[in-house]
Order: C-alpha cells, then structure tokens, then sequence
C-alpha cells in the first residue's frame, strides 16, 4: 500500500467517524468561522481548565479535508496547556506551507500533509485551526 493510499484511508476515516464532534455545554469558548469559497463551516468548542485545554468539540459542515482536520485537530489539543496548543497549530501551519514536520504524539495529522499540493484545499485545511488559534486567544484573555 502506498503511503498516499494510507493518508487517504486516515482522512476519510476521520470524515466519516469524526472524534469530537457535539456540543459542550458550559463553560467554553466558542468560535464560528467559514470558508466562504467553498462553504465549509466550523463551531468550535474549548473548555479551558487551569491554562490546560480540558476539552475540544466541534460542529461542522463542508468538505471532508475540513472535517477530518476538525476531528484532528480537537484530538490533538485535547490535554496541551494554551502555548502548546498554539505551537501544534503553528507546526500544522508549517505542514501546509510544504515543511517538513512531525506530529509524533498524533501522527494522523501528517495525512492532511498532501493538502499543500492544491493550494484551493489548503483553507479547507487549516479552518479548524484558525478556529483553534482565537478560541485560545480569547481563552488567555478569561
């Protein structure tokens, strides 16, 4: 099997099993953004407990890349204090610009690393993490 069969399997398993996803009923932060040019949307949900991220849920709609980044995403933050959580978000970044980068600890992330090839794709991508990135900005600021 080819590693890009590989990464395709991860990436629809995620779309089609989507960890995370719901709602969460108090105390969180909650971010809504869009892709305007291809539709899909986000509803991300953190639950902040002493500078740590002790929960992530999100509700969403669009194409499976953004799905299956959703539900990587929020399995990845779970347990990471707020710095780690943008530092993941900043190495996703750098995983759609083409760099080589490692997720040991969640290594399904690194099957979205193809998504750099069509830049179109690479918002789709990154939407969750966006999501993720003022969810805990707004979450120091509590």
């Amino acid at each position: 099997m080819q590693l890009d069969d590989l990464y395709r399997r991860v990436i629809m398993d995620h779309y089609k099993n989507p960890r995370n996803q719901g709602v969460i009923e108090d105390g969180t932060v909650t971010v809504d953004l869009n892709n305007p040019t291809c539709g899909d949307r986000i509803s991300l949900q953190m639950q902040f407990q002493d500078g740590v991220v002790a929960n992530a849920k999100f509700k969403g709609e669009g194409c499976s890349i953004s799905i299956a980044s959703a539900s990587m995403m929020t399995e990845a933050v779970k347990g990471k204090t707020l710095a780690e959580a943008l530092e993941l978000a900043d190495r996703f970044s750098g995983l759609m610009k083409g760099e080589s980068v490692e997720f040991d600890e969640y290594e399904d992330i690194e099957a979205l690393s193809g998504v750099n090839k069509f830049p179109a794709r690479i918002k789709c991508a990154t939407l969750a993490w966006n999501a993720l990135r003022k969810g805990v900005e707004s979450g120091k600021n509590e």
